[in-house]
């Protein structure tokens, strides 16, 4: 790949079907669909708000748009004509063409707006070209059920080109349109057929109502046309053309790749680059966290897990937040982020996820925490901002404290050998947390484990506590024995997935052991190491990943699709996560030293997936058989990090 952008042009339906765009506002809000111009998940939407108390929501559904030419043309819908799409600095560009007309539609949000803005320039045709539109629309929770029960909105105000419709306790919807010249035609329309193609191949309802409230009839002149649409007062809504907004988004975005290191500066990486700032946000409605945060001269943030259904989820921040912030060239949010997750600590645990649109967090999970010592070790490694440590560690105390004396879940280190164990009753607290329970001690719990205690003394000696930080080494030299005496499985040459857990210990093979050699401070004995990555290439390195189960293996599901119960059970059973490419890569070249192009190959299948799926970004989830076709969330953050971490770190 030698380009910053995509473009694909349109034959049919081809190459169409299967791929979708989104775009991000900073907030946490978006909008999305596929390349086709339709709405292919329930969560899809051109305006998806990130609304204070209740989380992202959908505004404005879908539009449809017809083309009125001169007198005597048959008019046709704009999809209809649809000849080339483009991504621009990740933003979509449709380009038309029918009977002499040629017109582009692009679609923008304002930074840090709840607004989307559609533009639409007239290329070729004459300066009688009429376009008309009608707004299609369900106030809904982007992950509620498609055929929620539509309580039909009011048409509160109107004014020239300009309207307001509410329902129930949202924010109005505003919107407005710019063009030569106009006229709204009112006349409600409801239709219980929407389709959500995607949804149904997932075993979901698929269909659903949404309702618009009339039509905008536009003249389509020099200056082009747009349509605004908002859940921004009226002068914020309007601030901004379309053009002026464009162009503010593409300056920033420039300023993104700017500021990214040099080793992915590339085209590839510049893509990856602009995919990583979807997911970095201002949460708005957490006041009292922002008012702390404010009192302290700080800003609150975090990132989105994956869009469009994800929150923001301990684990998945701490393991994105080197590559989401750090290889980009911005410290200061990587620094807020874990100012903001210390912040939610509770009885020695950092959150596992903050639900939608809530302000307290949920926390079962066994490796949120651990993993925020590596997320702090990779920040410090980059700024050495001693205030931010300072800040944060009483935090990093009580972590350690809670853990040797035992926290919720059955989190705690075991007296017998050092080592971590975790389980609860109706809880998965590792990250396999779907339909796999690993009660007991898990390799990768233990590894993170010896990780943080190898990092906190450090830290503990720089802060002057000496007798603090030689406990601690006492403490990681013990669970470094005890791990490769237990975890060490001598007749398969790898590492147990799981020790003293329920039905004993598991030989499992699974992705979980790369971390034993990968994290910074790796808990396995060196001599092991190529042993353990042998394995893991030859049996779970895919194009796209690393399986998450040995195909050899009885419970291996070869796919990722059907319903949610039988999803559920593949999750970790073979499903091939693209998050873990990182991880691969950091023991690659630990085995292999200076070996960078055989790294690079690695993320070829990853390349290419920029093109697919949902372009420009890369997908939660691949299925565990060729050709691994890409599942799951189409866009998420720990995905995108360890893909760009891993390009930098493998960079000629």
């Amino acid at each position: 790949m030698d380009r910053l952008d995509f473009c694909l042009s349109v034959e049919g339906a081809d190459g169409l079907d299967d791929r979708e765009w989104m775009i991000a506002n900073g907030l946490a809000g978006y909008a999305s669909g596929r390349l086709d111009g339709s709405a292919a998940r329930r969560h899809d939407g051109l305006l998806v708000a990130a609304l204070p108390v209740s989380g992202r929501t959908i505004l404005l559904d879908r539009i449809e748009e017809t083309v009125i030419p001169a007198a005597g043309a048959s008019a046709f819908a704009l999809f209809d004509a649809l000849v080339e799409v483009r991504l621009e600095r990740g933003m979509p560009v449709w380009r038309f063409v029918r009977d002499g007309i040629e017109l582009e539609r692009r679609i923008v949000m304002p930074w840090r707006q709840n607004t989307t803005l559609l533009s639409y320039r007239l290329l070729s045709g004459g300066p009688d070209i009429g376009l008309e539109i009608r707004p299609w629309m369900h106030f809904r929770g982007n992950d509620g059920p498609a055929d929620q029960p539509l309580y039909p909105p009011v048409l509160s105000w109107h004014q020239g080109g300009r309207i307001e419709v509410t329902q129930g306790a949202f924010p109005p919807l505003r919107l407005a349109v710019r063009a030569a010249a106009m006229s709204l035609v009112l006349g409600e329309e409801r239709t219980e057929a929407a389709f959500y193609p995607i949804e149904a191949e997932r075993d979901y309802t698929a269909r659903g109502p949404v309702w618009n409230p009339g039509r905008f009839m536009l003249r389509l002149g020099d200056g082009g046309a747009e349509l605004i649409a908002s859940a921004e007062p009226w002068p914020a809504a309007l601030a901004q053309t379309a053009l002026d907004a464009l162009a503010a988004e593409n300056g920033r975005r420039d300023r993104l790749i700017a500021h990214a290191v040099p080793a992915v500066r590339d085209a590839v990486g510049q893509r990856l680059v602009l995919a990583a700032d979807a997911f970095l946000f201002e949460p708005r409605g957490r006041f009292d966290l922002a008012a702390r945060a404010l009192a302290q001269g700080d800003d609150v943030r975090s990132v989105i897990a994956g869009y469009p259904w994800f929150n923001d989820w301990g684990r998945d921040t701490m393991i994105a937040l080197e590559g989401l912030t750090l290889v980009t060239g911005r410290p200061d949010e990587a620094r807020r982020i874990l100012r903001t997750f210390a912040a939610y600590e509770r009885d020695g645990l950092i959150p596992n996820n903050i639900p939608d649109g809530g302000t307290e967090g949920v926390y079962h999970a066994a490796d949120a925490s651990l993993w925020f010592f590596h997320a702090l070790d990779r920040y410090l490694a980059a700024t050495g901002d001693s205030e931010t440590l300072a800040l944060i560690l009483p935090v990093l105390r009580r972590i350690m404290a809670a853990h040797r004396a035992g926290t919720r879940f059955g989190i705690g280190v075991d007296p017998a050998d050092g080592l971590l164990r975790q389980g609860a009753e109706g809880y998965m607290l590792t990250w396999m947390d779907s339909a796999t329970p690993r009660r007991g001690k898990a390799v990768e719990i233990n590894a993170l484990w010896y990780n943080a205690l190898f990092v906190m003394s450090g830290w503990l000696a720089a802060e002057g506590d000496e007798t603090g930080a030689a406990q601690i080494r006492e403490e990681a030299a013990r669970v470094r024995e005890s791990f490769n005496r237990r975890f060490w499985n001598p007749e398969t040459g790898f590492l147990f997935d799981l020790i003293d857990g329920e039905d004993g210990d598991d030989p499992a093979c699974r992705c979980n052991q790369i971390l034993a050699l990968s994290l910074p401070h790796p808990v396995l004995e060196s001599e092991r190491w190529a042993s353990v990555l042998s394995v893991v290439e030859r049996r779970l390195l895919t194009p796209f990943g690393l399986r998450s189960l040995d195909p050899a293996a009885p419970d291996y599901r070869s796919s990722y699709a059907g319903d949610l119960h039988t999803r559920d059970f593949a999750y970790h059973r073979g499903t091939v996560w693209a998050w873990l490419i990182g991880p691969f890569v950091d023991a690659w070249l630990k085995v292999h030293p200076g070996d960078r192009a055989g790294a690079r190959r690695v993320l070829s299948g990853l390349v290419g997936h920029l093109d697919e799926f949902c372009v420009g970004t890369i997908a939660e989830v691949f299925d565990g058989d060729s050709p691994h076709r890409p599942r799951g969330c189409p866009a998420q953050a720990w995905s995108v990090a360890e893909m760009l971490r891993a390009w930098a770190n493998s960079a000629p």
